[in-house]
């Protein structure tokens, strides 16, 4: 048994040795009364600038009479430990003849196939891109030469576009999966604060090595994975069940029968959303947010954030959430990365996209974040592809406006809310690369998106001092926010017109971030192994 106690307040200048005096003193009891004692939660309150301090929750151990002594005051800050709920999967009884092949290696693909493995099923793993470190090579090469590896870029690859972000691991889902997720990474080498902090990161760097270790346990039991291999056909029989999958890898094609499927290909995937659309999946078109990225010196939103705190060893760089209406439309800040850069995400050439990339340390000179505003399938259009194509044109729009060569156009905020021709850049300095053009972005998004992205920035500046700074860079275009297409699924998870066919993540419209995606690949593979019975192949 053990009791939980929140709302320890830890100064900045103290660490967690400090814990067991603050909890013991909580509950009145002497520190030797607390046996064990484990840090669970920890959050930044910055509210007061000048007293930033961190709020913390931690289970602890006293002896069992002790333990319902405390209970019986009625604290309002403790309770008992919850119970875990158990994950174990159910075992169904249909006869597994045929592999589970799961297709994509990102968030979803990953763990779907890592819980598949576990439990004896040996899940075949297509993915269209490269293993983790060659795609590390492609994308710096990209960065510096503008060479684009249409298969092994940002977008593609073992890790899918989480693997080059700031490893952002917050989610507001509610599933007992959540902690097995967190604990997977911790244990494969993500660091170990992932498990209490309420705003937890890995950092790409840090990412890369996790992805290596968990590659090396699917391995190990007994995954088989094929990297350079996309989904290009699957077949299905008369009353409408998946039979198999053809593979294609270096030209060459495979059919594979196959038992199931679980289809985790993120968002970047608009050839096989085509193919889905061609075979008579049910598609979806549904609302996403298109905008810019805005970088400002990492110091400036320190100051803002931390007021005299800035720069305090325990804090690092200051993150911020902003969100606010323009009219109809919600405009609001996205995918903040801390002493981060922009990068160039596009998968196909001609197409200019920007997204937001951290290191662990989160020591760059600027820290950026998208603006972005919601555009919905009334902006774009009711058919199933319309809101694809609806990124195709601003992507295409940016590259033309940056001239070719996947320069993206840039520009300070003082010429963006002046609708003034931006001349150069001041003092901050645009980090992304292949580089940037001085342009009004005016000329590559709708207008509706633009009144937004304005609108934002002064009511942004209203809520954060400095947003507003007229030196600010805004770098285009943000556009693959989230999956403009979902894949409809219904009962156990399966597509509505196809079975054994598992939608899952942010490619099928069902997850907004590392842990979601993770989360929805686990329940698909829950799902499967509900449905079919182990150990048989």
């Amino acid at each position: 048994m053990a009791i939980v106690i929140s709302d320890l307040i830890l100064p900045l200048d103290a660490d967690e040795s400090s814990l067991r005096e603050l909890a013991a003193r909580a509950v009145h009891k002497p520190p030797e009364a607390i046996k064990n004692l484990r840090l669970t939660r920890m959050s930044l309150d910055a509210r007061k600038k000048n007293a930033v301090v961190h709020n913390c929750t931690v289970l602890a151990e006293l002896d069992d009479a002790e333990e319902k002594n405390v209970l019986k005051r009625g604290y309002g800050f403790v309770s008992p430990a919850p119970q875990r709920e158990d994950t174990e999967p159910r075992f169904g009884q249909t006869p597994l003849n045929k592999p589970v092949i799961v297709v994509g290696m990102g968030p979803a693909g990953i763990f779907a196939a890592y819980k598949l493995a576990k439990y004896g099923y040996k899940p075949i793993v297509l993915e269209r891109g490269k293993r983790v470190e060659e795609r590390q090579a492609d994308v710096k090469r990209f960065m510096e030469c503008a060479a684009l590896d249409t298969e092994s870029n940002v977008m593609f690859g073992e890790g899918g576009a989480g693997a080059f972000s700031d490893g952002k691991l917050t989610t507001r889902i509610k599933d007992a999966r959540t902690a097995e997720v967190l604990e997977l990474l911790a244990e494969n080498g993500a660091p170990d604060d992932i498990l209490y902090m309420a705003k937890p990161h890995v950092g790409t760097d840090k990412l890369l090595v996790t992805l290596k270790n968990m590659r090396e346990k699917l391995k190990g039991f007994g995954a088989e994975l094929r990297f350079s291999t996309r989904l290009a056909d699957f077949e299905t029989d008369p009353d409408g069940a998946l039979t198999s999958v053809t593979a294609e890898c270096a030209g060459r094609r495979e059919r594979i029968e196959c038992d199931a499927c679980i289809l985790a290909i993120g968002q970047g995937a608009r050839d096989t959303y085509r193919l889905l659309e061609q075979k008579g999946v049910e598609l979806q078109p549904k609302a996403f947010a298109v905008g810019v990225r805005v970088e400002h010196p990492r110091a400036l939103i320190d100051r803002a954030q931390f007021g005299a705190f800035a720069n305090h060893p325990r804090l690092g760089a200051a993150e911020y959430a902003l969100a606010d209406r323009c009219g109809e439309r919600g405009v609001y800040t996205f995918c903040m990365c801390p002493g981060g850069v922009v990068i160039a995400s596009p998968s196909e050439e001609g197409q200019v996209v920007v997204n937001g990339m951290s290191f662990r340390a989160r020591d760059s000179e600027n820290s950026n974040a998208a603006i972005v505003v919601q555009v919905t399938p009334q902006d774009f259009g009711l058919a199933p592809l319309d809101g694809v194509r609806f990124q195709e044109a601003i992507e295409r729009a940016a590259y033309r406006l940056g001239g070719g060569g996947f320069v993206a156009p840039a520009s300070r905020v003082e010429n963006f809310l002046n609708k003034t021709e931006p001349k150069g850049f001041g003092g901050v300095k645009p980090s992304y690369m292949p580089g940037v053009a001085p342009r009004s972005l005016y000329a590559c998004l709708p207008d509706y998106v633009t009144a937004g992205i304005g609108a934002g920035i002064r009511a942004f500046s209203r809520k954060l001092k400095g947003f507003d700074m007229s030196d600010a860079v805004l770098t285009a275009v943000e556009s693959r926010t989230s999956s403009p297409v979902r894949i409809a699924r219904g009962e156990h998870m399966e597509a509505t017109r196809i079975r054994s066919l598992y939608p899952v993540g942010e490619g099928a419209g069902y997850a907004g971030g590392i842990v979601s995606a993770a989360v929805d690949g686990m329940k698909a593979a829950d799902a499967v192994m509900e449905k079919f019975c182990r150990g048989v192949l």
